[in-house]
């Protein structure tokens, strides 16, 4: 019955999420695509893990997810989306991620503890592979490093940092500041005290209580971020 609830809400609205693996990285996705009201197929080997979660998510199953007959009989070929969290046993990661890209799924995520992990994902067609731990470290040691309040970094060497700015631009018209002549960024928004975020124009002055979102290369924000 609720598979068929799940099949049913999937077809009217495209947007149901299978996540295979509801280890800490798997639940916490998924707990939060619930919370933004999209429908969840939970799917663990761990009977424990699968039960924790039967009231939390739309449908919650304990199965194998390396076998292709499971998963065709969850469903899991109609999906337009999957999420693999499986991070603890590779063989089974990796064997998920191949039927997944075999059934044709159009979207489809999976975790990676290594770089050598992640190769071989890639290699198997995953078009979004993600490193958790890795990056909640990077993120955080470029946050301990100077102002930075928080801190996006994009593919292509390309970032964005929240920050407070500098007394090099502050009292001064961003189109008077020279930030991107000599910085290299863009001040794209700014935060007076109080407030909330507004677009930055050529004509804003920044204060120095403001917090600002600059963009620009990854190096860049950096050491902007590092000025005092």
């Amino acid at each position: 019955m609720a598979r068929n609830r799940l099949k049913a809400h999937r077809n009217a609205r495209g947007d149901a999420v299978v996540v295979i693996g509801l280890g800490r990285f798997g639940s916490a996705l998924a707990r939060e695509l619930v919370n933004e009201d999209t429908e969840v197929l939970g799917i663990d080997t761990d009977p424990e893990l699968v039960q924790a979660h039967s009231g939390e998510l739309t449908h919650v199953v304990r199965a194998d997810s390396t076998r292709e007959e499971v998963l065709r009989q969850l469903g899991v070929h109609e999906f337009d989306r999957a999420v693999v969290g499986i991070g603890s046993d590779l063989e089974a990661s990796i064997l998920t991620a191949s039927l997944l890209i075999s059934f044709g799924i159009q979207d489809v995520w999976a975790k990676a503890t290594s770089v050598a992990h992640g190769r071989i994902l890639t290699q198997l067609g995953v078009q979004h592979v993600v490193y958790p731990e890795h990056d909640m470290g990077q993120r955080v040691a470029h946050l301990v490093r100077g102002r930075m309040l928080d801190y996006i970094e994009f593919e292509d060497d390309f970032a964005m940092v929240k920050t407070t700015p500098p007394a090099q631009i502050t009292g001064k018209r961003l189109a008077d500041s020279t930030v991107r002549s000599r910085y290299g960024l863009t001040v794209v928004a700014v935060k007076r005290p109080g407030e909330g975020f507004t677009y930055a124009t050529a004509d804003t002055v920044i204060n120095a209580d403001d917090t600002i979102i600059v963009a620009g290369r990854t190096r860049q924000t950096e050491r902007f971020s590092e000025l005092h």
